[in-house]
């Protein structure tokens, strides 16, 4: 019996691209020595992505839909089409074309010797803009200097596990502020990795902003290292060393602490302000406690498209 590959590919407007997508990616699948199911998951789509995919559904069985009842983001997509996947492997990829499908048969390659983790590098991203690159690598150089998890520089959204790994990711990683590529490279497995240039979009606009992926950031570094709740005490063996060298100008020059209303003001603004990082820093990390406690589902599925066999999979994004 052939092994299968499952494909999760998250979709928001993404009406442009498909087709593209589609007629780029199945010969490649139907290429390859495995079997394959193309999982489709709109994420609340706008415009006309919903009707193209209920048409691929209808004209070719290994794709599959799934349709969120609202936008709930693209790694809540990613979630969803992993659960939902029934392959030996899985892998997700966009649907703009960015992730080459040609690499498709390299992965399988690798996951038949057995890697269970498959780390798609982006080698050049020409697409993404000056800005885009140097804030990329300024946050894995960030995350990887606080993270005991040292993730793979320039890893993407694209990337394959094997089924073993897949069944890890569904049951053990459900957390509410979600970094997939991060939960990966965080499970083990025999690992492997392959490096690959981004192309251009073939339609449609990214669906990131700078401000989201500053949001997208933060919250990653604060699920992967508790390093930024010991500011306080960083900041209070600093203000005991200032002291300190106040206490001994003071006592080696006996001319009395440094006076002046402008440095009391600076001194009293900079410590106030620590203060507030440290408050903020400390409010954030209750905010994602927050949303652990509250325990809503990460998705809520409205509709599927030959899925129907599979009764028994949750409507909502909570592991069974």
């Amino acid at each position: 019996m052939k092994k299968v590959l499952s494909v999760v590919v998250s979709v928001y407007n993404e009406e442009q691209a498909l087709p593209a997508f589609y007629e780029t990616t199945r010969p490649i699948l139907e290429s390859l020595p495995w079997d394959y199911e193309l999982l489709f998951v709109d994420d609340g789509s706008r415009d006309r992505s919903l009707s193209i995919l209920e048409k691929l559904a209808e004209e070719n069985p290994r794709v599959k839909v799934i349709s969120f009842s609202r936008n709930f983001g693209h790694e809540a997509a990613m979630i969803a089409g992993v659960d939902r996947a029934s392959g030996d492997g899985v892998v997700c990829m966009d649907a703009d074309l960015q992730h080459p499908p040609e690499c498709l048969p390299e992965i399988v390659e690798k996951l038949e010797q057995g890697c269970g983790v498959i780390s798609m590098v982006r080698t050049r991203n020409t697409s993404a803009g000056l800005l885009k690159n140097i804030t990329s690598a300024g946050f894995y150089a960030v995350i990887n200097a606080l993270s005991d998890v040292k993730f793979e520089v320039n890893a993407s959204d694209f990337f394959a596990v094997s089924r073993q790994a897949a069944d890890v990711l569904r049951t053990s990683y459900r957390e509410k502020i979600r970094f997939l590529r991060g939960y990966v490279q965080n499970i083990g497995f025999q690992k492997a990795r392959i490096e690959y240039e981004a192309h251009d979009r073939v339609a449609g606009e990214s669906k990131y902003s700078i401000q989201k992926l500053l949001a997208f950031s933060i919250n990653t570094i604060m699920c992967f290292s508790n390093l930024p709740l010991k500011l306080g005490i960083y900041a209070g063996i600093f203000a005991a060393l200032l002291g300190v060298a106040v206490m001994i100008y003071t006592l080696c020059t006996r001319q009395g602490a440094p006076s002046g209303y402008a440095t009391i003001v600076i001194l009293i603004c900079f410590m106030f302000a620590m203060l507030f990082v440290i408050v903020g820093i400390i409010g954030e990390y209750i905010a994602i406690l927050f949303s652990e406690l509250k325990d809503r589902p990460v998705y809520i599925v409205e509709k599927t498209w030959n899925l129907e066999s599979r009764e028994k999979e949750c409507s909502g994004g909570k592991a069974e």
